[in-house]
């Protein structure tokens, strides 16, 4: 099955790099595409546990789903895994 989710905190490529190599890390998770200017991630997933997963890895690293909290813990999160995706060029 494929799915577009909305997140909060997405800001830039650093982002994208680090939210796709994230869930594509997960086993039942793939073909990631992040549109940043949407705050949108797509991907393909195998059943509603693996979708849940991959929302609860976007939460981890500081991308809720809109509509989800975003704590200031979430923001702080969110520009690690920014600053990490952006080391990684």
């Amino acid at each position: 099955m494929k799915t577009t989710v909305y997140i909060q905190n997405l800001k830039c490529g650093g982002c994208a790099r680090t939210i796709t190599k994230k869930l594509s890390e997960l086993e039942d998770i793939g073909e990631v595409h992040v549109d940043v200017e949407e705050s949108a991630v797509s991907f393909d997933y195998l059943d509603e546990m693996a979708l849940q997963h991959a929302q609860e890895v976007l939460k981890f690293n500081g991308y809720p789903v809109l509509g989800d909290q975003n704590t200031i813990g979430d923001k702080a999160k969110s520009l690690v895994s920014c600053a990490i995706g952006k080391m990684h060029l």
